[in-house]
Formats: structure tokens, C-alpha cells, sequence
């Protein structure tokens, strides 16, 4: 098949799943086309199969901002015309979903019929979409869209309760590349952060509001006080500084790293005995899959989706939102000496559960689906 992806270039979730999905395809041999304004940090290899495709937005003193949809919709047309897609899948209903509805209302009158699907991944249905400038545009597109997905049952039935959806939404979750994501040995790292062999948490986010960094740092302050132990903070964002002046409220600054934001993250995961994930919303919870992925348990909210990944009592806990008194005592559990070892195999064999492998053939399939019924109305 001949596939564009559209999505984030970034760090984030919904880019980060969009590329390493693209890439696998093409390892499979399918023709993968990346459509978006610059190459998407994941990105990060060559294959024969692989292709970026650059949207260049033009700056002019009429426009205070720039109209990416609607350059966005136009390299979409010329994509599909010039390298003959057969699908196009767009990941985040905002605004990719309603520029390719664009993009293909301009290809029909080009004798083009391209199916589109959209893959819904959170915040684009949980936050910014329910935002009644955006709700109407995101409801048509995904009423639009020939095939649509959810990452977990919970973002599917997010989007029916909040949007008027007359269609199908099939749910197929995130996945974990088990080849990029295991433990390393990485005795080395682990004795220069806990040389007297402290418990290593983790935390990594976009260091925003909804993820509640504040009960991480509350939780490894009263877990420290309970036995040695360091913290590690992985990524940035506007909360930082707040949590910084909290560990010095708090007097942990000696225990705690802020690294900012690595792009290998997994060294920083092959090291940790647990990771937290106290946030207010997730549709799914990639970053605690990672950590499972490197034999980390996790301590986490029951938001969203994330008590489909993260199973209370077997890979870890969950907790209500801002319940740091039981989530201090869950931690406290798990790495007891006596309990660690099987809380840590039993995260990797759930992440088994997420292979790369066992997910990205649903979406061959799907994809098969959504063309097949697309040929079948010409």
C-alpha cells in the first residue's frame, strides 16, 4: 500500500505513535509518506520506503496567523495526485481531520477518490475539541472521515458522550517498540544518581497542569521519608519552575534531577523502579507503557484509559485523581525488596500485550477495510 501520515512532528503522544507507526509499515514494505511542517522527531533512520513531505506555510503582513490548514489540505492534494495513495491517515482531529476532508473534496473533482482515516489520540476530543470554537469542525470531520480510531475504550467513549459521532470507532491501542524499549544495563547511570543504591522513581511529561507534576514531587517527598530515595524529571513545560521552588520548599533538591527533555528516554527507564503517573487526564498512558516496557511499575491515577493498560495489584496501582495518601502507600508496596521483582515482570509481560508487532497489522487491516468499502461505492 501506498500510506500518507499526517501528524505532530513533535515529541507528543499522537506524533510519537504516527511515526513509529509510519516507520514500521515501511519495514513491512509498504510505501509511507510523511505529511507535515517539519520532519517529526522520531523520524530518525532511513528506509527505501520512507518519505517526508515538507509543508511549507507562507508568511504575509495580511495574515496574524498563518494558514497551515489550508497549506496543509493543499500538499495533501498534490501528494495523493503525484505519488498515487491509496489512503490517507491523519492522526489528531485537529486540524488534520477537517484538512483532509478539504483535500478531498478537491481530489474528487480530479477523478480522485482517497479514503481518510482519523486517528483520534486525546487532548484533540478531551480538551481541545470539546472548546466550542473547534467542536463543530471536529464533529463534521470525524462524521467525515471514511474510517475512524480511538487509542483506548475510554477516548472512544469520550467522543460519543461529548460529540454528536453517527459512526463507527474502532479502538485500537497504543503500541511499544519492544526492540527500542527494554532494561539496558546501565549500572554505571544507576550508581552515579543513587550510589548508596536508593530507589529510583520516574516521572516524564509535558510538565503542564493536567499532569500534575506537583502530587509526583509530593509523593516521592513522603516515599523518601520512608526509605532512601531519588526522583528523576523527565521533559519540560510551564510547570517547571513551580516544581522547582517546590523541592526547595520541600528541602529534596539533593534527591532530585530535573534532566529536561531526552529523546532516549528508555536509559533514563532501565534504571528506575517505578514510575508515576498521577495526571488528571490520559486517553491512554504511552509514557507509563514505556515504562512497563523497561520492567518499570507504575503508580497512576485511574484517568482515562490508563486502567486499561495499567492493571491495580498486578503491574502496579491505580489511584483516584489527587489521592497522594494512597498513592504514597501503593508506592511504598511495590518497592518493598519483597514485592519489586514480580511487580517488574509483570509490567513487561503487559507491555508484550502492546508489541509493535501484534498492533500495527490491526491497522493493515483496517486499512484494507476502509479501501475496500471506499472501491466498492465507485
Amino acid at each position: 500500500m501506498r500510506i500518507g501520515i499526517v501528524c505532530y512532528p513533535t515529541f507528543g503522544g499522537s506524533g510519537v505513535v504516527a511515526t513509529e507507526l509510519g516507520k514500521e509499515l515501511a519495514q513491512k514494505g509498504h510505501q509511507v509518506h510523511f505529511i507535515t511542517y517539519s520532519q517529526p522527531a522520531r523520524l530518525d533512520f532511513f528506509n527505501e520506503n520512507l518519505f517526508y513531505h515538507e509543508v511549507y506555510i507562507p508568511s504575509y503582513p495580511l495574515f496574524q496567523y498563518p494558514p497551515y490548514e489550508l497549506a496543509l489540505a493543499s500538499k495533501m492534494v498534490d501528494i495523493v495526485r503525484f505519488e498515487k495513495l491509496d489512503v490517507l491517515h491523519v492522526h489528531y482531529a485537529i486540524p488534520h481531520a477537517s484538512a483532509a476532508y478539504m483535500a478531498k473534496q478537491i481530489l474528487k473533482t480530479k477523478g480522485i477518490n482517497i479514503p481518510i482515516i482519523t486517528t483520534l489520540h486525546g487532548t484533540d476530543i478531551t480538551l481541545v475539541g470539546k472548546d466550542a470554537s473547534f467542536e463543530p469542525v471536529v464533529t463534521f470531520s470525524i462524521n467525515q472521515s471514511d474510517g475512524v480510531t480511538a487509542v483506548s475504550e475510554s477516548l472512544r467513549s469520550e467522543t460519543y458522550d461529548f460529540f454528536q459521532i453517527e459512526r463507527d470507532i474502532e479502538v485500537i491501542p497504543n503500541f511499544i517498540n519492544l526492540q527500542k524499549f527494554r532494561r539496558q544495563k546501565k549500572e554505571h547511570f544507576r550508581m552515579a544518581i543513587s550510589p548508596n543504591n536508593e530507589k529510583l522513581l520516574v516521572h516524564t511529561s509535558n510538565f503542564r497542569e493536567v499532569k500534575r507534576v506537583e502530587d509526583v514531587i509530593q509523593i516521592f517527598a513522603r516515599v523518601r521519608e520512608k526509605m532512601p530515595s531519588k526522583l528523576l524529571l523527565v521533559g519540560d513545560g510551564p510547570d517547571r519552575p513551580k516544581m522547582e521552588k517546590l523541592c526547595r520548599e520541600l528541602n529534596i533538591c539533593n534527591d532530585v534531577r530535573f534532566l529536561g527533555k531526552l529523546e532516549a528516554v528508555e536509559e533514563v527507564l532501565s534504571i528506575a523502579d517505578l514510575f508515576l503517573m498521577p495526571s488528571e487526564k490520559e486517553s491512554f498512558g504511552l509514557a507509563a507503557l514505556e515504562a512497563m516496557a523497561c520492567e518499570v511499575p507504575v503508580i497512576s491515577t485511574n484517568a482515562g484509559g490508563i486502567p486499561e493498560l495499567n492493571i491495580n495489584g498486578v503491574t502496579g496501582f491505580v489511584s483516584n485523581i489527587g489521592d497522594v495518601d494512597d498513592m504514597v502507600k501503593h508506592a511504598l508496596y511495590v518497592l518493598d525488596g519483597e514485592h519489586l521483582p514480580t511487580f517488574k515482570a509483570n509490567a513487561l509481560a503487559r507491555a508484550h500485550d502492546f508489541d509493535i508487532e501484534k498492533i500495527v497489522p490491526l491497522y493493515e487491516n483496517f486499512y484494507q477495510k476502509i479501501i475496500a468499502a471506499q472501491l466498492a461505492t465507485i
